[in-house]
C-alpha cells in the first residue's frame, strides 16, 4: 500500500514537472516570436530611414545586417523549441495516462483498507 502511494505521489510530482517544463517551452516560444517581430519592426525602419532595402547591396546599414542575423537566430531557436514542446507535450501526455491508470489502483486499494479492518474487528468480536 505505501509503495503504491510513493508511486502515486511520484507520478503526480513528475506530471506537475512535465507541465511546468511545457509551460515554460512555449512561453519561450511565445517571447523568442515576439522579439523576432520587434526585429523586423527595427529592420524595416532603419531600412527605411537609409533607403536601402537589398541587404547584398554594399551600402546596406550594419545594423539591419546584424539585425536580420539575430532573427534569423531567434527564428531557428523557436523552429527547434517547437520540436522540443511537442515532444514535452507527448512526455506529459504519457506520464498523465500512466498516473490516471495508477489512480484507480490505489482507490480501490484505500477502499478495502477500511473493510479489512471491519473483518478483522467481527473475528475477533
Amino acid at each position: 500500500m505505501k509503495t503504491r502511494d510513493a508511486a502515486l505521489r511520484l507520478k503526480r510530482f513528475e506530471l506537475t514537472e512535465k507541465a511546468r517544463k511545457v509551460a515554460s517551452m512555449e512561453a519561450m516560444v511565445t517571447d523568442f516570436e515576439h522579439m523576432a517581430g520587434d526585429l523586423m519592426r527595427q529592420i524595416s525602419a532603419e531600412e527605411e530611414r537609409t533607403g536601402v532595402k537589398d541587404c547584398m547591396h554594399f551600402a546596406y546599414s550594419t545594423f539591419a545586417k546584424s539585425a536580420r542575423l539575430r532573427r534569423s537566430n531567434l527564428l531557428v531557436s523557436v523552429a527547434d523549441l517547437k520540436l522540443k514542446l511537442d515532444t514535452a507535450k507527448r512526455e506529459q501526455a504519457q506520464v498523465a495516462s500512466e498516473l490516471s491508470k495508477l489512480e484507480p489502483v490505489v482507490m480501490r486499494e484505500a477502499e478495502r483498507a477500511p473493510l479489512a479492518n471491519l473483518d478483522r474487528v467481527a473475528m475477533v468480536g
